[in-house]
Parts: structure tokens; C-alpha cells; sequence
């Protein structure tokens, strides 16, 4: 028999990158008294990996759970709140988190409105059958228009198919850095109305405490002292410490384990504890061998959860062992025996990446839900030691029921200047874009929305952000698989490509200055193949950047005295993904990430390319 755990609400934070929900969460935890009066506490405590930190984005979905007094029931009400991230690369996080909860809030700034990546987790809550609570944050900023916004996030939950109980969601207005709230644009002193909105709005859960024991394993953890970690919600019944259960796994077979420890959240803080009861989120210590997705189910009578099922990949690179000449000298772990642990131990935890074997026992190949997922793991292993070299990223093409060849497309809106459009519609237009919407915004900027393949896009955002300025702002989101929109150019410049190795000096680099932006300044290692800039015109150049003048007694003029040379691009990891052209790969060390050829002699590459222009007049 089931009943309600009015003691007890599961919630998700779900909104665009930099809406705010990690900051809101902060404030909810110190008005929650979570912290001591005294405790120093860092902003965003949230954001607990270095890489999230810097980028300003949540990557991983994380727990947390604060206590709020009831006035109607006169208990106190434990609240878990996981955040989860905002960007739909990280979508394999949102799809998991939303078999836990029972409702969310979708926060919406109060200048921006929906946004993109807002449809997206919005579309996966409403799927799962979740009621909302609309939170517009950001009410000090100066161009807030939260009429506007609330128009546009009715017509979102309309358009995504929301039933009639949910598109009649509570709205709350907020100042997150300030954690303040209102149910009116007018905020009071606190957060107050948010906790009541949440008490009154989200549904306890209901569950059957007499039942079978059945818990959905949804994320994955790693303890020094107790191994592997397994988070989830317990669906039915109770589980308690050195209790024996069956573990279901994904293939369905029934495995013996015992749950050795067993905590809950408190803060931000995990805690010890005997026995929990299900509607709980709680986290297990010692299952050695578990995978998400997998049930833990009492062993007398197992009965297994349904599967997470996560979008497919539609992005892949191949990881490889570093054949560089200077492979092995800054990394620590660099041999295919270490890649190849290190990426299957990353399919444990990252539901929606798939790594597989190629020929070469050197090289795989690695698919994620776009570049940026791709990019996180690769930073996060430079990080960790490990030298490796990457290709260009490439789509996953798929063929229908009749064999027509299939490829991934994106809804893409933009906001840029009206004096760049016209850039932005020719560049959109040669990559086979077709544009759905276009309208004014205020301070003569222009909003664009397209239907582009994801080929079309690979590389696109560096050249976009060049041809705007750096003003433009755009947002992607997956749109589904269609028929192939035919050949595209994407690139039309060529790279600068070192003729010898050696170390650059002044005099080489300002010859190939001339010729195009360099990425490396003077007294830099080099060799030949690599890549030390990009040329103004279409192909490749090799040139000589180690060169030196010959020294005389005589001097023409005080001009060859001193050399001046433009400061060198510096690249990120996201922007040199994008740069790279089919015949180019990315070395990456800890200490340094390095363009070079697939084939390092100029001579055997100068012999492919004449052949490949030989090749069509053969034909």
C-alpha cells in the first residue's frame, strides 16, 4: 500500500548555463542554516570540480539536502536538491537526475527568458511527468522584463507538450546573489516564499514502505577508504546496514552483494546512517562491481527498475597514443595499456559516452553528445597526467529503414549585431543552414534562429565569434536526425606549418607573419609538422620558423636591429578542437597542447596532396 512522505521533497535545479541555479542553491543552503555562522564558505560551493569553477558551468549533477520547518504539519521537511548541469552535451546527467526527483525548478533569467538548453531540460522534466516551479531570477538586472519572460516560458511549456496541471505552474521571482524572493516582482528579505512555494507545489513522494526493497542506481562515485559509491532512490521498501541484496544487472542476471555502508546527505555533507526508507536518496559504499542503471532489489523477491535510457552519441574523435618527437617528455601516463583503462573506467560513470576499439590497438574511438563533452574529458585528463593526441571531431551518421544515409542536425539560435547578420547568414548558408526564425531585439541587436547539421557546425564558433567580434552569442540544442544536407565547405584557410625542427627565433616567425596569425611566439620548440599558424589563404603553407639571419659587420639601416612582432593567438582547448582540419591532430600533454600534421615529413605530405589533385582528372 502506498502513502505520501510528507516529511521528505525531491527536487532538481534545472536551467540554461549561467542562469544563476548554483548560486540560488547557495543561498538556499545558508538560509537553511546549513553553514555555521562562522564557517567560511566559498561562492558556488556547488560547483565542487576545478573545471567547473573556472568555466562557470555545471558539468556533473551533485546532491545536496537542506531541513525547513512546515508550519501546516508542524515537521520538519528534508528537501534534496541535486543540480544539475545546464549545457545539452551534459544531458546524459539530466536524463539520470530526473529518475529521482519528483519535481523541479526551472529558473529563467529575467532579461534572457527560455533559452535553448532551458528547453531541453525542460522538455526531459515534463517527459518524466514532473510539475514546475518557474523561478525568475536575476530580478536587479537593469533590462528585466519577467512579464515577457513568463509570456515566453507559457508558450515553452505549451509548445513541449505540457499537460494542463503543468502548464499551471507557481511563478517566483528572485535575486540569487542577494537570496532573495517573492511571489511578486516586488522581492521580500528572503528566500521564504521559495521554501513555502516548494512545500506546497512539489508532491511528497508516494511509496510502498512494506514492499519489496528496489533502489535505481543513477550515479557513480569513488571513496578512498570504501571504494566505489552508488547513488540513487530507494522506490520501495527499506534497506539497512549489512542487509544482503540482489543486484539486477543491465543483462538481467541476479547478483548476491551486501550494502556495507550507507549515508544520506545533510548539507553538503554526507552521513553515516543505519536504515533508510524509500522516497530517500541515499548513497552506498562497497558494491565494487556496479554500473548505473543497475536495481538493487530485495534478494527474496528482485524485482528490476526500468533502465535509464540516455540520447545516443552524435559527435566522435579518436583518442590515440602521442607519436609526436616530443612524446614522453611532459606527460606521466602516455602508453595505450593506460589510455585504454582510463576511457572504460570513464564509461562507468558518463552514461552517454561510448568508447570503442579500432584496428590500431594504439588508437580509439570515442563518442560523446557533442564537442564540448568531448572537450571536459580531454581537459580532465591532461589534468590527471595523461599525454594523448586527438582527432577532428567528426558526426555519427546513421541509415534509415530504407538505407538513406541519416546525420545529426541542431536547432541553433543566435543573437548578434545588426551590422554582422548579413556575415553570419552567408556563413550559415554555405554549411546548409535553413533559418526558421529571425526578429529585433532591443540595443540593435538581431535574434536568428536555424536548423543546421551538426557537420556544418564542427569549427563553426571560433570562425563565428571571429566574423562578430566577439559579440555574438550562440546556443545549440540536438534536433534530430534527417536526410544528408550534401557536400559543405567549412574552412576556408590553410595552416602554417613548421618546415624543421628546432627553436623559433625572431626572423623566421616574422617572415610567416606576413603570410597569416601565428599561434606560438620566439624561443619555442618545434618540429616539423607541426602547426605554428594559420594561413590567410586556403592551404597549407610550410615555412621555416627556426630560420636565422646570417650575422655581418655591416647593417643597412636600425631596423634589422630589432625585429617586432605581433603577439602570438592564444588558443583554448575548445578552440583548438575546432580549428582542426581532417589531416590535423591535437597533441595533448598536461603541460602543453600542440597542432601538428597526421603526417609529419613535408615532403610525404606535399606527395599526398599533389595526388589528390591528380586524382579527379584521372577519373
Amino acid at each position: 500500500m502506498k502513502q505520501k512522505r510528507t516529511d521528505l521533497r525531491n527536487i532538481a535545479i534545472i536551467a540554461h548555463v549561467d542562469h544563476g541555479k548554483t548560486t540560488l542553491v547557495d543561498g538556499m543552503l545558508r538560509q537553511a542554516h546549513t553553514f555555521r555562522d562562522n564557517q567560511l564558505v566559498a561562492e558556488r560551493v556547488m560547483d565542487s570540480i576545478d573545471l567547473e569553477r573556472e568555466r562557470g558551468i555545471t558539468i556533473l549533477a551533485k546532491n545536496t539536502a537542506i531541513s525547513i520547518w512546515d508550519e501546516d504539519t508542524g515537521q520538519n521537511v528534508k528537501i534534496n536538491i541535486v543540480d544539475t548541469p545546464g549545457h545539452a552535451d551534459f544531458g546524459g546527467e539530466v536524463e539520470r537526475v530526473m529518475n529521482m526527483v519528483d519535481g523541479v525548478l526551472l529558473l529563467v533569467d529575467a532579461a534572457e527568458g527560455p533559452m535553448p538548453q532551458t528547453r531541453f531540460v525542460l522538455k526531459k522534466a515534463l517527459e518524466m511527468g514532473h510539475k514546475a516551479i518557474v523561478v525568475i531570477n536575476k530580478m536587479d538586472r537593469r533590462d528585466a522584463e519577467p512579464e515577457r519572460v513568463l509570456n515566453e516560458t507559457f508558450d515553452l511549456f505549451i509548445e513541449l507538450g505540457a499537460s494542463d496541471e503543468q502548464a499551471d505552474f507557481p511563478v517566483i521571482y528572485t535575486q540569487a546573489t542577494k537570496a532573495k524572493a517573492g511571489t511578486t516582482p516586488n522581492l521580500g528579505p528572503d528566500l521564504k516564499p521559495l521554501f513555502q512555494s516548494i512545500l506546497r507545489s512539489i508532491p511528497a513522494p508516494e511509496v510502498d514502505l512494506e514492499g519489496p526493497m528496489q533502489l535505481l542506481v543513477t550515479s557513480l562515485g569513488y571513496d578512498e577508504y570504501r571504494g566505489v559509491t552508488a547513488l540513487g532512490r530507494i522506490h520501495s521498501g527499506k534497506i539497512k546496514v549489512g542487509q544482503p541484496v540482489a543486484r539486477i544487472t543491465l543483462e538481467g542476471q541476479i547478483v548476491p552483494e551486501q550494502a556495507r555502508y550507507l549515508y544520506t546527505h545533510r548539507g553538503l555533507d554526507r552521513f553515516e546512517i543505519e536504515e533508510a526508507q524509500a522516497g530517500e536518496i541515499v548513497l552506498l559504499a562497497g558494491l565494487e562491481n556496479i554500473a548505473i542503471g543497475e536495481t538493487l532489489a530485495d534478494p527474496e523477491n528482485p524485482i528490476a527498475l526500468p533502465i535509464i535510457h540516455v540520447e545516443e552519441p552524435t559527435v566522435r574523435m579518436t583518442f590515440g597514443v602521442n607519436t609526436s618527437p616530443f612524446s614522453g617528455k611532459e606527460g606521466r601516463w602516455g602508453t595505450s595499456r593506460k589510455l585504454r583503462d582510463r576511457l572504460f573506467e570513464e564509461l562507468r560513470h558518463n552514461v552517454s559516452l561510448r568508447v570503442e576499439e579500432t584496428e590500431s590497438k594504439d588508437t580509439f574511438l570515442v563518442s560523446g553528445r557533442g564537442e564540448l563533452h568531448l572537450a571536459i574529458l580531454i581537459e580532465t585528463m591532461r589534468r590527471e597526467g595523461y599525454e594523448f593526441q586527438v582527432s577532428r571531431p567528426e558526426v555519427i551518421f546513421k541509415q534509415d529503414s530504407e538505407g538513406n544515409l541519416l546525420e545529426p542536425y541542431e536547432e541553433m539560435h543566435i543573437e548578434t549585431s545588426s551590422e554582422s547578420t548579413g556575415t553570419v547568414v552567408e556563413m550559415l548558408g554555405v554549411r546548409r543552414g535553413k533559418m526558421i526564425d529571425m526578429h529585433d531585439l532591443k540595443g540593435n541587436m538581431v535574434k536568428m534562429v536555424y536548423i543546421v547539421p551538426t557537420r556544418g557546425l564542427l569549427g563553426f564558433r571560433y570562425q563565428f565569434l571571429t566574423a562578430t567580434r566577439g559579440l555574438g552569442i550562440m546556443n545549440t540544442l540536438f534536433h534530430g536526425y534527417h536526410p544528408m544536407a550534401g557536400p559543405m565547405t567549412t574552412r576556408q584557410t590553410g595552416s602554417l606549418v613548421a618546415w624543421d625542427a628546432g627553436i623559433t627565433t625572431n626572423y623566421g616567425l616574422k617572415n610567416a607573419e606576413d603570410r597569416g596569425i601565428l599561434f606560438i611566439g620566439p624561443g619555442v620548440d618545434v618540429y616539423e609538422g607541426m602547426v605554428v599558424g594559420e594561413n590567410a589563404k586556403g592551404g597549407d603553407l610550410t615555412i621555416n620558423v627556426c630560420k636565422k639571419k646570417n650575422l655581418t659587420n655591416m647593417r643597412q639601416s636600425n631596423k634589422d636591429i630589432e625585429v617586432r612582432l605581433t603577439t602570438p593567438k592564444d588558443m583554448s582547448l575548445d578552440e583548438k578542437i575546432e580549428y582542426l582540419a581532417d589531416d590535423d591532430l591535437l597533441e595533448v600533454t598536461p603541460a602543453s597542447l600542440r597542432i601538428r600534421k597526421r603526417i609529419l615529413d613535408s615532403e610525404e605530405r606535399g606527395k599526398l596532396v599533389k595526388k589528390a589533385k591528380e586524382k579527379p582528372e584521372d577519373d
